[in-house]
């Protein structure tokens, strides 16, 4: 069982920074992949980033490549995310998720956190 943890959303003026972290307990993540989503009301969830812990393989959703970095700290068993240039439409709940055997978790499955609100204001 892991359990994770977000952490570091908040209120930012567009073109601004913030660095999301989610820490995880229960399990070392080195046959885990990792992955960041993110969720407006009405709206599905969708893939913003992901990293596979053994063999470091990256993805990023087109609407953040360039803007935003996925990392994983192994001796801290997080992950994090900068994210840089900000937008209004980047405002949404973000999840971390973490499933075995895989780079990027799929929707619905694995396990995930309760979420961290990112708020940018124009």
């Amino acid at each position: 069982q892991v359990q994770v943890v977000e952490s570091g959303g908040g209120l930012v003026q567009a073109g601004g920074s913030l660095r999301l972290s989610c820490r995880a307990s229960g399990s070392p993540l080195n046959t885990y992949g990792t992955g960041w989503f993110r969720q407006t009301p009405g709206k599905e969830r969708e893939g913003v980033a992901c990293i596979n812990w053994s063999t470091g393989s990256i993805y990023y959703a087109n609407a953040v490549k360039g803007r935003f970095t996925i990392s994983r700290d192994i001796a801290k068993n997080t992950m994090y995310m900068q994210m840089n240039s900000l937008r209004p439409e980047d405002t949404a709940m973000y999840y971390c998720a973490a499933e075995r055997w895989t780079t990027c978790p799929r929707a619905g499955a694995g396990y995930w956190g309760q979420g961290t609100q990112v708020t940018v204001s124009s």
